[in-house]
């Protein structure tokens, strides 16, 4: 590694906060600051003591505002914020574990044993650190379906007895079979899954059951389907594609499909060359597509499956990077479909792909680019969809009009359309076609000037407002020191939530109006200026807000990714209600809350609204040294935490968990 990270999730951080957007001009930061300063500005933001640390001992501190009922949509006692081994529940709820990295997912298999595990076997078990999830309901009464989970990468540190943290080590510990390993942990989980007197559990007999990784094959439609910068030399056509990884967030269809996103593809890719100290070079490689690779942080060595599989080593396959950072749309119902690549819906850091049926039948799927200084993205389809028209319903991802946005400082907005020909996207800026163009989607979104904005995550529609939320988990990149007219606002730590509104409805318009919903962080702390309702309670702020769902009742609950820096808060990750209509609008409340050194994922709630589904991501690892009763780095043998098994031979595993009601009824 040519960074010196402490671990694969402290890599994976960097990179998202590490800009790679050398045209940073118009910053959100700038357009909120603007905005706000017209407005007046509700204060507040970073724990005290982290207030002081940075800005010295004159902190002003905002005296909280007068407390107000709790509403009915948040009739639940809120769980105290904390950090310690386990997780923890409003009172009222219980809590189920229903699937765990190694669980079987095929009948015949021995009890799971980390230690033993060889890639045949891991094809066969569910896979590390879920994400996303998607429940697609089977029956009449909801009691069963299939179960689509995200796997976004690989931790070795605590996947393998004595690997330690093999990015500091050079792979050193990393053979060709722990690499299998990791290549068949990543990717898909499709489980089907029953509600049974004991909770929810996998049918490990299911012939629905399938797991989708690294290696299986796949095909690619739209635009850059067949592309020559798709070619590779075992895949002469472009269109026969191996494998999906760093599968974040994603979506699904009304058809009854599901989307998984490519996130951080750029860390699988690597090099032979070294620079003259002797370092794995991660920039200045070269050639034709050497400002096309800087863009996208291609080549990152986090990983070395490059070093036992050429595909992955841009040496020898310059194309191999460009078949990755795609949407890639998964039949639940169907163990043996191919898989598809949507090149329409443009190649980029994807956080997710989450569908809107708009008004005239148009598919419209929004998506972020997870990276700091990175864009908001918009897809409509040509076509409509219609229920039981098979034929039309699967081209709906292949033909359409990506855009970009634009947020101006009067509260409008703009998407600019990335149609090759049209304005600079043309063949004298390096836009040969509109494969081109969705390749590098980032390069054309730079040439059309969007707005730069704080690392975009998940991207809803709220089907009770019909406002879009958008998800901005933070930029601390932006130091005081590269403070300019563009982006007046240095050290975004803690993020902020944007609604959108289309005009009268339609989310096809071209022009769209925006307001600023939530700024997190600390709102008894003045300096930054955090903005919630008074009613929020000492431990219902947040920072880093991450993904977003809605239940039944059209709620909305956000569920935050701090990473290794949850010592800002000193809270855990965890689930959030926040109201947004009303006189409640801008409360939050702190539902459930992850073990130490997790991240909370893939709120996902099931059609009768008594069940959510939570996935909890690399419990034990992230900010584990800042964790005062453990103090130092996480391996598999030495974790701060054994969740959920708290077994002594057992290392804390990823989990996708179940929450109810004690005795029935709807969640909170």
């Amino acid at each position: 590694m040519s960074d010196p990270f402490s671990t694969r999730e402290e890599a994976f951080e960097n990179a998202e906060n590490a800009p790679l957007n050398t045209k940073v001009e118009v910053s959100i930061g700038n357009v909120i600051m603007q905005r706000f300063s017209r407005r007046g500005l509700v204060f507040g933001a970073l724990a005290v003591p982290v207030v002081n640390q940075l800005f010295g001992d004159t902190v002003a501190v905002a005296q909280p505002g007068p407390s107000r009922a709790a509403s009915a949509a948040q009739a639940f006692r809120e769980v105290p914020a904390g950090n310690d081994e386990t997780h923890h529940v409003a009172e009222g709820h219980e809590v189920q574990v229903v699937l765990r990295w190694g669980d079987a997912l095929a009948p015949g298999l021995p009890e799971f044993d980390p230690t033993k595990l060889t890639a045949d076997e891991q094809r066969q078990r569910f896979g590390y650190n879920n994400d996303y999830l998607a429940f697609f309901p089977s029956g009449t009464d909801g009691s069963r379906g299939v179960l689509c989970v995200n796997h976004e990468y690989a931790s070795p540190e605590m996947m393998f007895p004595g690997v330690g943290r093999p990015d500091r080590g050079d792979f050193k510990a990393m053979d060709a079979a722990k690499v299998g390993v990791e290549m068949m942990a990543h990717g898909v989980s499709v489980v089907e899954i029953a509600r049974t007197e004991a909770g929810w559990q996998p049918l490990v007999s299911s012939p629905l059951n399938r797991r989708i990784t690294a290696d299986t094959p796949m095909t690619a439609d739209g635009p850059a389907a067949a592309h020559p910068r798709l070619k590779t030399s075992s895949d002469p056509t472009g269109l026969s594609i191996l494998g999906t990884l760093n599968n974040c967030g994603g979506g699904h269809t009304p058809w009854g499909t599901y989307l998984t996103a490519e996130e951080n593809f750029n860390g699988y890719f690597w090099t032979d060359r070294r620079d003259a100290d002797g370092k794995r070079l991660n920039k200045g490689l070269g050639g034709p597509d050497q400002k096309r690779f800087e863009r996208y942080g291609v080549p990152s060595n986090w990983y070395n499956w490059g070093q036992f599989h050429e595909r992955f080593n841009v040496d020898k396959e310059r194309n191999e990077p460009n078949r990755f950072g795609w949407i890639v749309e998964i039949d639940p119902r169907n163990p043996t479909s191919t898989p598809v690549k949507h090149t329409a819906l443009g190649r980029f850091r994807h956080e997710c792909a989450e569908v809107h049926i708009n008004g005239d039948g148009r598919v419209v799927i929004y998506s972020g680019d997870d990276a700091t200084f990175e864009y908001v993205y918009r897809y409509v389809s040509n076509g409509r969809y219609v229920p039981g028209d098979a034929v039309g319903n699967a081209k709906l991802l292949s033909e359409g009009v990506l855009s970009v946005a634009r947020y101006n400082d009067d509260g409008t907005g703009v998407w600019l359309p990335l149609v090759h020909g049209q304005g600079p996207l043309t063949a004298e800026n390096g836009f040969q076609d509109q494969g081109d163009v969705l390749i590098d989607a980032r390069l054309a979104g730079d040439l059309l000037k969007a707005t730069p904005m704080d690392r975009p995550e998940d991207i809803q529609v709220s089907p009770k407002t019909g406002k879009v939320i958008v998800l901005l988990t933070n930029n601390e990149r932006r130091k005081a020191d590269k403070v300019d007219k563009a982006n007046p606002r240095p050290e975004n730590l803690f993020g902020h939530i944007i609604e959108m509104t289309a005009p009268n409805g339609d989310h096809t318009r071209e022009t769209f109006t925006w307001d600023v919903l939530l700024k997190c962080g600390d709102p008894r702390v003045a300096q930054v200026g955090a903005q919630w309702n008074p009613a929020t309670s000492e431990n219902g702020w947040f920072g880093s807000p991450d993904n977003v769902a809605f239940d039944i009742d059209g709620r909305m609950w956000i569920a935050t990714d701090q990473g290794r820096n949850w010592a800002r808060t000193g809270h855990a990750d965890g689930l959030y209600h926040v109201e947004t209509e009303g006189t409640g609008r801008g409360t939050s409340k702190l539902f459930f809350r992850v073990p130490v050194g997790a991240e909370l994922c893939g709120p996902c709630f099931t059609p009768d609204g008594e069940t959510v589904f939570l996935a909890v991501q690399h419990p034990g690892i992230d900010g584990a040294k800042d964790y005062k009763p453990f103090g130092r780095e996480p391996t598999f043998e030495d974790p701060p935490t054994r969740w959920p098994d708290f077994k002594p031979n057992m290392p804390p595993r990823p989990s996708v968990i179940a929450i109810r009601r004690k005795g029935g009824g709807r969640i909170a």
